[in-house]
């Protein structure tokens, strides 16, 4: 294992120019690999992810070592603990190589939002990885591990996941224990691994799922393998979906492609209508920034996070640490949030969008009631190019079209990679099943794979 890693470490140092990690953990990861080698040679090795490189997003907690978010404001960080999902595969045999670049408090569609710089999308540098988790996907794209782990809000995981060609999947909310993950918004966060195959994803996951008594939200359910099938399988298409007004040429073109070959196999693609899809972003934005006002309430200058060297009183250390400590996109979130929150919006904004996400989430349970998966493709875009979007926030926010209902629902969620013929870039297909059945959505994924 030592070669191994060795070989990783080297592959990092020579991408540096794509701004993917901020700190790999050489010293250590040498004494674990050589720990594993001994292990082996001993023949007493029967962990399950032995030897498994993994990055983690630096949103997730890893005792003694930085989790800085992609902020100033918990720039010289270090954490305490170890999230539960992390320990679970440390405990499996993986290997942590590093931490790697988001967007700041995990708020971005295209990893542009980080205190310390943009990633680069391995496939074009010229392009953006997508976010926020673009760094995890990116460092699995360029080779420079064997997975990572990144977390979902609105699409986090799986729209970064398309960007650079990988498999990225959320889990069923409460599958995965959000102990551990610094929270963005908590009725929504979950942490997921990017990889490149759908069988590496199911290990990871496999591992990590399960109920934590450290998270109320975690839910009791024991992961189960599920049996190879061959049956042909009954999917659903959104219909607004394939008519949705912004999506690329080349990605409808794409995802086309891959459902008629889909159906070569004996699969059946039924088009059915939901309405609510152009309801999906404003709902999704007013409940996450709602609980992202909140969340990030306590990073103040004084109990958490960065202190302004400016500030003379007690006003002007909350005043300037947050509007120091914090970037442009978190504090626009921030402020949403807590417009939404005032007693004079309370009801016309997020009791409103609290409804229409119980609609949400009951529709997209009847749609599947008799499928076997939901299929939509996972963004309306190809990867572009750095500062497109930089003028119009909305035109970013409209990136998670095809994402946040999974996160709104609850459902389980998984990208996979279409490859368009003569372009070094991907496009994508997403596939959602019902709640709490990962496992038949990654038996689904690798048999349509």
């Amino acid at each position: 294992m030592v070669d191994v890693v060795d070989v990783f470490l080297k592959r990092v140092q020579a991408k540096a120019h794509l701004n993917i990690f901020l700190e790999t953990f050489d010293a250590e990861l040498r004494i674990q690999a050589e720990a594993q080698d001994k292990l082996s040679k001993a023949q007493k090795a029967v962990l399950p992810l032995l030897g498994l490189v993994l990055a983690i997003k630096d949103n997730i907690a890893y005792k003694g070592h930085t989790m800085s978010a992609g902020s100033r404001m918990l720039e010289n960080y270090r954490s305490v603990y170890t999230a539960t999902a992390l320990q679970r595969l440390l405990d499996a045999g993986a290997l942590v190589i590093g931490r790697v670049n988001c967007d700041e408090f995990a708020m971005g569609s295209s990893n542009e939002k980080s205190y310390f710089g943009p990633v680069k999308n391995p496939l074009d540098s010229e392009r953006v990885p997508g976010g926020s988790s673009g760094g995890s996907a990116a460092a699995v794209a360029a080779g420079l591990c064997v997975a990572a782990l990144g977390t979902d809000t609105g699409g986090s995981i799986r729209q970064p996941a398309a960007f650079c060609g990988v498999v990225g999947m959320k889990p069923t909310y409460g599958r995965v224990s959000r102990y551990g993950l610094l929270a963005y918004g908590s009725s929504f966060d979950q942490i997921g691994p990017l990889t490149h195959t759908v069988e590496d994803a199911e290990r990871i996951l496999s591992v990590m799922a399960g109920v934590d008594p450290q998270d109320s939200s975690s839910v009791e359910k024991p992961w189960v393998e599920v049996k190879a099938d061959s049956r042909p399988l009954k999917l659903v298409l959104l219909k607004e979906a394939l008519e949705y007004r912004g999506i690329n040429p080349l990605v409808k073109s794409a995802f086309e492609l891959r459902l008629a070959y889909w159906e070569t196999q004996g699969h059946s693609i039924e088009v059915r209508s939901f309405p609510l899809l152009s309801s999906l972003v404003p709902t999704y934005y007013v409940l996450s920034t709602a609980e992202a006002s909140s969340n990030l309430g306590r990073y103040d200058g004084i109990h958490y996070g960065f202190r302004s060297s400016d500030a003379q009183d007690l006003e002007s250390t909350y005043r300037l640490s947050r509007s120091q400590g914090f970037g442009a996109e978190v504090k626009r979130r921030i402020m949403t949030g807590t417009f939404v929150l005032s007693s004079a919006y309370f009801d016309a904004y997020y009791l409103q969008a609290q409804r229409v996400r119980r609609k949400i989430r009951e529709a997209t349970d009847s749609l599947l009631q008799d499928a076997d998966a939901l299929v939509l493709p996972t963004s309306p875009n190809l990867p572009f190019v750095f500062g497109e979007n930089d003028a119009d926030p909305v035109a970013m926010y409209m990136e998670d079209a095809f994402t946040v209902q999974a996160n709104l629902s609850g459902h389980p969620a998984i990208s996979l990679p279409i490859p368009i013929e003569g372009s070094p870039l991907f496009a994508s297909v997403q596939l959602m099943t019902a709640r709490n059945r990962d496992e038949d959505l990654l038996e689904i994924s690798r048999r349509l794979g």
